[in-house]
């Protein structure tokens, strides 16, 4: 199912903290995520930038490891036994489960799953398939614990959205057990740069040049970019869980995410959100369509038995 959601007019003040974030995003990006800044900073300023989003309430935070990968759980106060394995975006060279609080203390409160967010290795210290490697590591350490793959799923945005579909993909190839569904936010599905797409509105957060940086550290000298295990779109999806994709109208990867469409055999629910930016999902705790975003993405969920 395919579709473009439906929004409720907002409000004056919904309005004006609208346009006061996409304003804001558009500086700290311009100004903090380009080729001229280290990656080093960049995590400065991403980890600054996210200390204005609003975490849930009643959500514990505890630092962890699942098998030998850095973690952060994110404990609800009623636990339901599902686990939802968390991969962050961040161009595969910024971010951490501190910047993404917001998403995950939400998703934690909403779905009563517990929420582990994946301290994955970046790039350009850790090129592919460190990160790969370290989210199947982690699903895997999950099945050895005794939690069942039909009580997992898997998300991620951004580049934990190109993660998650890689991960997936790893395990139905590795004929290891699946888990029940996958949610992707924006998700980086062609690092051949082939797919691109340019919104009349502009996008606020993305550009060609950092999503450049971001590939060109990932990706290691010499590797085709347009392999599946990089670009899961030019990938045989069929068989793969139930996935979700959520993706805003304003953005540079709205095409990566409509491509999707294309593939055979992929149990696909796509939404577009009109007037919104890449991974919107992040301001759950100040916008109302975001709000509304994380809560399809929990009835989703429990469509597929989390409740």
């Amino acid at each position: 199912m395919t579709g473009s959601v439906e929004l409720p007019a907002p409000g004056v003040g919904q309005r004006l903290l609208t346009a006061l974030l996409r304003t804001c995003t558009r500086l700290v990006f311009a100004l903090g995520m380009r080729p001229s800044v280290s990656p080093v900073v960049q995590r400065r300023v991403l980890r600054l930038a996210t200390l204005v989003a609003p975490r849930a309430r009643g959500v514990t935070i505890e630092p962890g490891r699942l098998g030998a990968v850095p973690c952060e759980w994110l404990r609800p106060a009623q636990d339901n036994g599902w686990v939802l394995l968390y991969l962050h975006g961040g161009a595969f060279m910024i971010g951490s489960p501190q910047t993404h609080r917001a998403i995950t203390t939400h998703l934690a409160a909403l779905s009563g799953a517990r929420v582990c967010a994946l301290d994955y290795r970046l790039a350009p210290e850790h090129p592919w398939p460190a990160a790969a490697d370290d989210a199947l590591a982690a699903y895997r350490a999950l099945l050895e614990q005794g939690q069942p793959a039909e009580r997992i799923a898997i998300a991620g945005d951004s580049a934990g959205g190109h993660l998650t579909l890689a991960t997936a993909l790893r395990l139905r190839d590795e004929g290891l057990p699946s888990p029940a569904a996958l949610v992707c936010f924006s998700p980086v599905t062609d690092l051949s740069g082939a797919t691109w797409h340019q919104p009349p509105a502009g996008d606020p957060l993305l550009s060609a040049a950092w999503l450049g940086q971001g590939a060109d550290a990932y990706c290691p000298p010499g590797i085709n970019r347009r392999v599946p295990a990089l670009s899961p779109l030019h990938a045989d999806l069929s068989g793969l869980p139930p996935l979700l994709v959520q993706v805003g109208e304003d953005e540079h990867l709205l095409t990566q995410s409509l491509r999707l469409r294309d593939c055979a055999g992929l149990d696909l629910r796509l939404e577009v959100y009109p007037r919104q930016w890449h991974v919107f999902q992040i301001n759950c705790g100040l916008l109302e369509v975001a709000a509304l975003a994380l809560r399809r993405v929990v009835e989703f969920l429990e469509e597929k038995g989390c409740r």
